[in-house]
């Protein structure tokens, strides 16, 4: 059987995904509002740092979860991804 790259990545993501599937997701979603909330109030280039930060986060976090996502969802956060994207483009700005 011949790996690819991609593939050789996502068997490398594996024990991170089951270690955050772990996670309360409650408690997921409040840190992700601390950490949005933070970006914004921080002053300038600071608060955009932070919010770039998170954005790649969520990026990552969501090409790795995309095949097993159900499309209605994958709507939904590409929708938020780019409002993030914009707050943080306004604020860097």
């Amino acid at each position: 059987m011949r790996l690819n790259v991609f593939s050789t990545v996502r068997m490398g993501a594996r024990p991170m995904l089951a270690r955050l599937a772990r996670v309360n997701r409650v408690v997921a979603f409040g840190v992700t509002v601390l950490l949005v909330l933070l970006g914004l109030f921080l002053p300038g280039i600071v608060g955009g740092l932070v919010l770039v930060v998170l954005m790649g986060a969520l990026l990552a976090l969501m090409t790795r979860t995309w095949p097993v996502t159900p499309p209605q969802t994958r709507v939904l956060r590409v929708v938020i991804l780019a409002v993030l994207a914009l707050v943080t483009l306004a604020k860097v700005m």
